[in-house]
C-alpha cells in the first residue's frame, strides 16, 4: 500500500488483472492494446487509466513518422471500441521499443506531430541506448542526456516523463517550465 500511484507494465491482461486488484493505479502496454484482445475490455471494465506505448517486432517503415501515427490511433481506435475513455488514455512513442537509434532520435525530435491526437504524452527516454549511443556512455552515466531529453519533451509538450533520477528531473522540468512562462 502506497500513498503515490502504482503503474504495471505488463501487456498480459492475466498480469494486468492480478495488478489491479492489487492496487496498480495506471497500466502500461508497451503493445499498445494490440497483444492481448482481452486487455483493453479489461481496462474498460476497470476504468483504470493507461500508457498505449507505439510499438513493432522490427524497426520497418514506409513513411515512419506517418506510420507511428497510423499505429498509435490503431492503438486508439482499439481502446475507444472497448469502451475505455478519453481521459484515461496517455500516448507513449516507445522509444527504445521497434526503432532504430535514428529512428529514436527523430521522434524524440519530432514529439509535437503526435499532439495532434489528442492525448497526453508520456516520454520514456531515461537512461535509454539512444542516449548512450549518442554520448557513448553506460546506463549508470546517463543522467545529463536523459536531463535533455526531458527538456526536450516538456517543450515539445509532453505531459508525463518516466525516469530513474527523479529528483534531478523534476528540478529540471521546473526550471523549464519556468523559462517557458508555465
Amino acid at each position: 500500500r502506497f500513498q503515490i500511484p502504482v503503474s504495471l507494465d505488463t501487456y498480459k491482461s492475466k498480469v494486468a488483472e492480478a495488478g489491479i486488484q492489487a492496487g496498480a493505479d495506471l497500466i502500461n502496454d508497451i503493445w499498445g492494446l494490440k497483444y492481448d484482445e482481452k486487455m483493453a475490455p479489461l481496462l474498460a471494465r476497470e476504468k483504470i487509466p493507461c500508457v498505449l506505448m507505439h510499438n513493432r517486432t522490427k524497426a520497418v517503415y514506409r513513411d515512419y513518422l506517418n506510420d507511428v501515427l497510423a499505429d498509435l490511433k490503431e492503438s486508439i481506435e482499439i481502446a475507444k471500441q472497448a469502451g475505455i475513455e478519453k481521459d484515461k488514455i496517455i500516448l507513449d512513442p516507445g522509444v527504445g521499443f521497434g526503432k532504430t537509434y535514428e529512428q529514436n532520435l527523430q521522434i524524440i525530435q519530432k514529439l509535437e506531430i503526435l499532439q495532434e491526437l489528442g492525448y497526453p504524452l508520456l516520454l520514456g527516454t531515461s537512461r535509454k541506448s539512444v542516449i548512450g549511443l549518442t554520448l557513448e556512455l553506460p546506463a549508470d552515466e546517463r543522467l545529463e542526456g536523459t536531463l535533455v531529453t526531458t527538456v526536450f519533451g516538456v517543450i515539445k509538450g509532453c505531459s508525463f516523463v518516466r525516469v530513474h533520477d527523479v529528483k534531478e528531473n523534476v528540478r529540471t522540468i521546473k526550471m523549464t517550465e519556468a523559462l517557458l512562462g508555465r
